[in-house]
């Protein structure tokens, strides 16, 4: 904070050289690590975020008509042109953006003061998150012929034999039954050259066809993109066709070496192509293996000359890969950028410094926060919907004619709204995709409610409803539903009274006939033997003590429910047609009732029809549920 003199700006303008709209107004915002840009009009009140540490140049311009201009050009290729008010004002933002964009010292990058509010446990856990030794046991390494070692633990080892004799050339002379092969890939100071030339052909406002398709011939970069994936191609077939083992190098091990053996890994081993597998890849093959990202990505105030773009080389590669074989690779082209953002955001550990010990050095396990967790986090934002699987696709064979090398308008114009297709393929099938995850949860939601209206409620009768439940089974209705219970009265009688309470009395005298449950059961049973020893046809009038006829086979006193424990007087008047009862299984729907008192009648016809099915009613906690 001690370099922002000015921390708020208003009046703002930001504008668009590709939109033909009036500027936007708005505040500028200067933090500890980013630039934002508010915009004052609109209900949305849009806001743009450029990380400080983005920014790779900051140039004043000389006063016009509208104001003050400030061009911004970042290293994810964004382009902001801001327009202030106040010459004066605009000056003190412009110093304070030259000395917060690249700090002087490593302890003021982003990383160490980057605090996500997750404990230290959880930040070991995510820098142990990939591991790049557990690659080497996927292919099984140690093995009869190659095995890991630490002989260069203490970083005494390095390129500097290898420089002193020739940087990077080997003496064929050395080796007996080889053949060599020099690819032609060009140094980082050429790279950075081209890298230039592309961007202003990107930055031309209205080019023609001709002086954008020249202007991309001129610069280099296409060609130079398919000399890396020719590498890559030629050690892939020798490897895969040829069964030969092949040494890569470049002058210092840590540029093209890097670019060249990563590429040949995703060509040959579809492991790469998912997240976990790009994300070993790039721990391996560029962290591990001492690629300078503080260097050449400008991390720090130093030599712009070391300053070139190897890494953004890599991802464009990767691009191509996916646009040749769009269905091989589990991410998408937005985790590529994302990645490429935070390489140059300085907000995480992972890319800080020039090799290993220089993050050993800088503690960054101790003080700063890994990546990966936090991409691995946003996975369903990068996952590409078009994806078929890891076993689909072996061995990719890329094709690098000169038409198959396209330009990546979603990496160098990618912050250019007005150059971007009016509708993304990508983002249409991920939010179709979005759309029928919400749509598949919705149908769980339904089928769930759907199954429990299919089963037996899990609730409690009232006494109303459990007259009615023996009114169902007995085949006339109950003039008092409490009566059963040794209760005279109306229910909301009793209630108002005090007699019961939907707490208190009643719940006694539910959990009295739950008790009795299991003996009714048995009784139940009994009286069900009873019934099926009784043949009678036609009909049978019975009152008071029943006389058999020869026809139904029965004699004397028909007193089977006292089985049941009735008590007092049981009168069944009216004609009773029983045909044969058959299938009465359980306790008869009579749900759970025992030691009943008082008169209880039944008047009128009860039919026992032939095949009819009473099973067993379910009970619950309150001892009576509905029946099933």
């Amino acid at each position: 904070m001690d370099h922002i003199t000015v921390p708020k700006v208003e009046n703002v303008k930001l504008l668009d050289r590709y939109v033909g709209k009036k500027p936007a107004n708005g505040i500028l915002y200067l933090t500890a690590t980013h630039l934002i840009y508010v915009e004052a009009s609109g209900a949305a009140r849009k806001e743009t975020w450029i990380a400080l540490h983005h920014i790779a140049t900051v140039e004043k311009l000389p006063i016009t008509s509208l104001g003050c201009p400030l061009t911004l050009r970042c290293k994810n290729f964004r382009v902001a042109h801001f327009v202030l008010d106040s010459d004066l004002v605009c000056h003190e933002v412009y110093i304070s953006l030259l000395k917060l964009s690249q700090p002087a010292l490593p302890e003021d990058l982003y990383a160490f003061s980057y605090n996500p509010k997750s404990s230290k446990d959880m930040r070991e856990i995510g820098w142990k998150l990939i591991d790049p030794l557990s690659d080497f046991e996927r292919m099984g390494i140690p093995n009869r012929y190659w095995t890991i070692t630490d002989a260069n633990r203490n970083y005494e080892l390095n390129a500097m034999a290898n420089r002193a004799a020739g940087k990077g050339y080997e003496n064929e002379d050395n080796y007996a039954n080889i053949r060599f092969r020099f690819m032609g890939i060009e140094n980082i100071h050429v790279m950075r050259s081209s890298l230039q030339k592309l961007l202003e052909v990107c930055e031309l406002k209205t080019p023609t066809m001709s002086e954008f398709l020249s202007g991309l011939e001129s610069s280099g970069w296409l060609r130079h993109i398919k000399a890396i994936m020719d590498a890559g191609i030629f050690i892939t077939k020798a490897v895969k066709v040829e069964k030969a083992s092949v040494l890569v190098h470049c002058s210092d091990g840590w540029d093209r070496t890097a670019q060249v053996c990563s590429v040949a890994s995703i060509l040959l081993d579809p492991f790469y192509r998912t997240f976990k597998g790009l994300m070993i890849l790039i721990e391996k093959e560029w962290i591990s293996m001492g690629h300078k990202f503080s260097q050449r990505c400008g991390h720090l105030d130093g030599d712009s000359k070391e300053v070139s773009p190897i890494f953004t080389q890599f991802l464009d590669c990767i691009w191509q890969l996916m646009e040749q074989f769009p269905c091989a690779f589990e991410f998408n082209e937005n985790f590529l950028l994302e990645i490429h953002d935070h390489v140059f955001s300085c907000q995480f550990g992972n890319f800080l410094g020039n090799c290993q010990k220089d993050r050993e050095d800088l503690r960054v396990y101790e003080k700063t926060h890994s990546v990966w967790p936090f991409l691995v986090q946003r996975k369903p934002d990068f996952r590409n919907p078009l994806y078929k699987g890891f076993t689909v696709y072996g061995v990719l064979n890329p094709s690098t004619v000169p038409y198959n090398i396209q330009f990546w308008c979603g990496m160098y114009n990618r912050f250019d709204r007005g150059l971007q297709p009016k509708q993304s393929m990508l983002e249409s099938l991920l939010e179709i995709k979005k759309q029928r995850a919400m749509l598949e949860a919705d149908v769980h939601e339904l089928e769930k409610k759907l199954k429990a209206r299919d089963e037996p409620p899990e609730e409690v009768c009232t006494c109303s409803q459990l007259g009615n439940l023996l009114s169902q089974h007995l085949g006339s209705p109950l003039s008092n539903p409490l009566g059963f219970m040794g209760i005279d009265g109306d229910l909301n009688t009793l209630m108002e009274n005090g007699t019961l309470s939907r707490e208190g009395g009643l719940r006694a005298q539910m959990d009295q006939v739950k008790s009795h449950c299991a003996d009714l059961h048995r009784d139940c049973c009994g009286i069900v033997g009873s019934l099926r020893a009784i043949n009678i046809s036609g009909d049978v009038g019975i009152s008071g003590d029943t006389g058999s006829s020869e026809a139904t086979g029965v004699s004397g006193d028909m007193n089977i429910f006292e089985a049941m424990g009735f008590s007092g007087d049981l009168s069944i008047s009216g004609a009773t047609g029983i045909s044969e009862v058959t299938g009465i299984s359980g306790n008869m729907g009579i749900s759970e009732a025992r030691g009943f008192s008082g008169g209880m009648s039944f008047s009128g016809g009860m039919t026992i029809f032939e095949d009819t099915d009473i099973s067993k009613a379910n009970t619950k906690d309150t001892g009576c549920s509905k029946q099933q």
